[in-house]
């Protein structure tokens, strides 16, 4: 199955309590979404690979590694993923940024893709998707779906809220797709929206609601 990563850390914890707190504007919104996925990506990161390379320090040469962002591609699923990409491109400024749009059917309530641009060579790259929220699973599965079609093999999924029925789909629909999260809500309303939750991230991103 999937691998399920937590972020348990006091930082997230307490970032979490602002992010969820339907009196944060959307300015402050902003902020705390890119924080968090600035520590996701901390922990989403540790197993890319490396090269080495040389440094000169004030006193010597030395051998040190650097990370080959050139390899590396974030897509965020449209809408409410733009709001990870800034904190995830200040630890990797040259990674590679692709996008996928998806809405949900209203009669079959299945995912539709509206837009889709990557990176030429993303099937040689490690991939992060990217979206806030997990609720049902149903768009992050088929964005991995297109996103494999390319040939890429090397996925993470970065969430910060996720739900459990959310993750019981992705890991039955992506096995090999480890999970990122900062926290395990309770389950989902009748609606599919996540509770507690922090209510429609695209909307408190953009204002729109």
């Amino acid at each position: 199955m999937a691998r399920l990563f937590v972020a348990d850390h006091p930082l997230v914890k307490h970032k979490l309590t602002f992010l969820r707190s339907k009196f944060t504007d959307v300015h402050m919104f902003r902020e705390l979404m890119q924080e968090l996925s600035m520590l996701l990506a901390y922990e989403a990161t540790r197993e890319i690979p490396v090269e080495k390379t040389f440094c000169e320090t004030p006193l010597m040469k030395t051998e040190t590694h650097m990370i080959s962002a050139q390899l590396i591609a974030l897509v965020p699923i449209l809408r409410a993923g733009l709001g990870m990409v800034d904190g995830l491109l200040s630890f990797m400024p040259m990674a590679k940024v692709g996008h996928i749009g998806l809405y949900r059917d209203h009669d079959t309530l299945q995912p539709v893709q509206y837009y889709c641009k990557l990176p030429a060579n993303i099937a040689d790259m490690d991939v992060f998707v990217l979206d806030p929220m997990l609720a049902t699973g149903g768009s992050v599965a088929k964005a991995i779906e297109i996103i494999k079609q390319t040939g890429a093999k090397r996925i993470r999924f970065l969430s910060v809220v996720s739900s459990p029925e959310g993750i019981a789909f992705l890991q039955k629909s992506h096995p090999d797709v480890s999970i990122y999260t900062c926290v395990v809500d309770q389950g989902l309303n009748e609606h599919g929206y996540i509770l507690p939750g922090l209510g429609d991230a695209g909307d408190r991103l953009y204002g729109t609601k």
